[in-house]
């Protein structure tokens, strides 16, 4: 039987995107907070390619796509810094990239339960394999999408959510906008729903570059999804509509260039989702909201009017949240009120990377290899600010005392 990603066995692994939790926590004590290229470096990978998918781990081994020379591939790379299997996944394929190469096929993170590793690409294959790199399946979502190629402006980077032996995977492009489950044992559909949506034609808004998420108190569990103007919850038996968030793109003044990159903060009693273009972020209590959340509704907790971040996701630390602007503003909000705490710049640079937090510090990358250690707490504290040669869109991944740092030319393995 497959474990639920939810209440992970081994503290240690970080078996998906944004950690044990989803949240971007990790329970890792005694990890560097100071490094550079000479110093506390335990060892550096060479990457065949580009890619901004977050390193997956379990146990000693580490999961990532990267673009090769001829393509995609899945690699198995051990804690100790040596390849132990690679697998092509797909033919090179021409994809728009923006600015910082953000488009590559090379950006949906893989997760694991301990028995498969799960891997998406941006061409629309999903594989699964075992830890030791046997093909279990594989699914081309294109058929399920009913196209021949996805139609999003800077590619499918869509990270699917694996919980109680399902795979959930969102397929959201301006022809088709669907929400897929999948049995993660074989790779069978087990549902496939359609996501409805009022935006009007020629705008960007379908262009979803989100990820999905499974919201879960006691008993009760969504799939959260997040994108064309709104936010959504859905049945995990069948991809019906629960509940509904509104103007994230508000009617009386729509924007047509707003697409969705950051992702909902998921939490057991907390549920932030951001917008785009420095617009609003919303706050619910996923245990009060219920059918159209309109501003002001029953469950909305507070509605922040601007600087929404555009591309890295929210973080909750104990009564406060986090929001790492783009363009390298970070700001702290009380959790209950939304009430702003703060606003620092603490970079010029473009962030892409999700903020994680441990031992009492978020640790904040930016796209030019900076990442600044800042002290979790309502006063701004820098503890440390660290620059490695390399470029870098991925979220940091923590297991076992060691901060994983994913770059464009190398994987850093970062240890006392």
């Amino acid at each position: 039987m497959l474990l639920t990603l939810s209440f992970p066995l081994h503290a240690d692994n970080w078996p998906q995107w944004r950690g044990p939790k989803n949240d971007g926590h990790s329970s890792e004590k005694t990890l560097p907070t100071s490094w550079g290229p000479d110093k506390n470096i335990a060892w550096k990978f060479a990457l065949p390619g580009p890619g901004s998918s977050t390193p997956c781990i379990w146990g000693d081994k580490i999961f990532l796509t990267s673009m090769t020379d001829d393509g995609v591939a899945l690699l198995c790379i051990s804690t100790a810094g040596k390849e132990l299997w690679r697998k092509p996944l797909g033919p090179k394929m021409t994809v728009k990239t923006m600015r910082d190469e953000g488009g590559n096929l090379a950006s949906g993170s893989c997760s694991s339960d301990g028995v498969n590793v799960y891997a998406f690409i941006g061409s629309g294959l999903l594989a699964a394999y075992t830890l030791a790199g046997k093909e279990v399946w594989t699914v081309d979502t294109l058929k399920l999408q009913g196209e021949d190629k996805f139609n999003i402006q800077f590619g499918a980077h869509w990270t699917p959510v694996l919980h109680d032996g399902r795979l959930y995977l969102t397929l959201l492009d301006r022809k088709a906008q669907n929400l897929v489950a999948l049995d993660a044992k074989t790779g069978d559909v087990i549902w496939k729903a359609k996501r409805s949506s009022d935006s009007p034609p020629g705008v960007e808004s379908p262009d979803v570059y989100t990820s999905p998420f499974i919201w879960q108190n006691g008993d009760q569990a969504l799939l959260i999804v997040h994108g064309n103007d709104y936010c959504t919850a859905h049945s995990l038996k069948d991809g019906s509509e629960a509940w509904r968030i509104t103007e994230l793109n508000p009617k009386a003044n729509y924007n047509r260039a707003w697409r969705a990159v950051s992702s909902p903060l998921v939490t057991p009693d907390l549920i932030i989702v951001p917008s785009c273009k420095r617009g609003v972020t919303v706050a619910v209590d996923p245990l009060k909201v219920k059918g159209t959340i309109a501003p002001g509704s029953p469950g909305e907790m507070w509605r922040q009017p601007k600087n929404t971040p555009d591309v890295p996701s929210p973080i909750r630390v104990d009564d406060l949240v986090y929001l790492m602007g783009e363009g390298g503003t970070l700001s702290s909000s009380e959790a209950a009120t939304g009430k702003v705490v703060y606003e620092e710049k603490i970079t010029n640079m473009r962030h892409r990377a999700n903020p994680v937090f441990a031992d009492g510090n978020l640790y904040l990358c930016g796209r030019d290899g900076v990442t600044v250690v800042v002290k979790a707490g309502r006063t701004f504290e820098k503890v440390a600010e660290n620059k490695l040669p390399d470029t870098f869109a991925a979220s940091p991944a923590i297991s076992n005392g060691t901060l994983y740092l994913r770059g464009w030319k190398d994987l850093y393995a970062i240890k006392k």
